[in-house]
């Protein structure tokens, strides 16, 4: 059970929607549903893949906030609405059949008809020794997002193939001191290296063996052979993944969306996924992440839901 002004609660057939995840476009979703007067449930297990980014690059009124603050101040504002709620907790296990079924980790259960995931990505980055602590200040996956703190500075990607020299080339927008490490031999053709050679970029093909770094700030990167490499940030071939195993418990189709996110929800322009009822928006179905490109799917899925709601009616 839960309650709101003293009142009981059920968890079990209540909620017009039920949102899984409390980032940028979960919560972007809650307020449009909360405005529209839909009773909606937010659960959210935080541990928002930016939390550890410096700041929030390039979204309009909160250019450089940390993340934790966007996400703090988008619960308050959900406040002001009673037919939502938001809860802290877990998701365990989802199955959809004759509606959506929702096990949450404190044992309760949730069967509803709609359902908006918003369960975001995780980074897989290199597994190079040193790099974890640095990773979402002086180490980073998206020069839009931390380009401009380390502009005009010593810096360094890491990467192989045509996705190199494009992140190279792109981080030259940044910086005129930028050096390709491929981390051995480069799997790069003539034309790419005439590109590279054309933008200034040096090309170093040692294996990395680890980041030296102090106060939490890239100092050099460090070879095999022992020489070491001053930059100041460094920029990594990331990928993203699945966080939560809720699309794959529910089947919803997985699509390729580029080499930066293989496994991505698969949505239509209206934010549905091929499970009748569940709906998806943000990084988990993104092809490029960022919060002020969740903030807005967040919106129109939610939009979308209440369209669904309409017709149903």
């Amino acid at each position: 059970m839960m309650y709101r002004g003293g009142q009981a609660r059920s968890m079990d057939n209540e909620w017009e929607c039920v949102i899984v995840g409390g980032g940028a476009a979960g919560l972007s979703a809650a307020l449009v549903l909360g405005r529209a007067r839909r009773r909606t449930l937010l659960i959210d297990a935080g541990g928002q893949s930016n939390r550890a980014a410096h700041g929030i690059g390039g979204l309009l009124g909160f250019d450089g906030v940390p993340p934790a603050e966007l996400y703090a101040r988008g619960r308050r504002e959900l406040e002001r609405y009673p037919s939502v709620e938001v809860r802290d907790g877990e998701v365990r296990a989802a199955a959809a059949g004759d509606g959506i079924t929702l096990d949450l980790a404190d044992g309760a259960g949730v069967h509803i008809r709609r359902l908006l995931l918003a369960t975001g990505m995780r980074y897989d980055y290199p597994d190079l020794p040193g790099l974890a602590p640095l990773w979402g200040r002086s180490v980073f996956h998206c020069p839009f997002c931390h380009g401009w703190e380390v502009r005009d500075q010593p810096l360094a990607v890491l990467a192989q193939g045509e996705r190199a020299v494009h992140m190279a080339t792109l981080l030259r927008g940044w910086s005129d001191d930028v050096v390709l490490l491929t981390g051995g031999p480069a799997d790069l053709s003539d034309d790419d290296r005439a590109r590279l050679d054309i933008a200034g970029i040096p090309i170093d093909e040692r294996k990395v063996r680890e980041l030296d770094s102090a106060a939490g700030e890239l100092h050099a990167v460090v070879f095999d052979d022992g020489a070491r490499l001053p930059r100041s940030a460094l920029l990594v071939a990331a990928e993203l993944r699945q966080r939560s195993g809720l699309a794959a418990q529910l089947g919803v189709k997985l699509v390729a969306t580029g080499p930066v996110s293989p496994e991505a929800v698969d949505v239509d322009p209206l934010y549905r996924t091929s499970v009748p009822g569940v709906f998806a928006a943000g990084d988990v179905c993104a092809q490029m992440p960022q919060i002020a490109a969740a903030v807005a799917a967040g919106s129109a899925a939610a939009v979308s839901v209440m369209a669904g709601i309409t017709e149903e009616r």
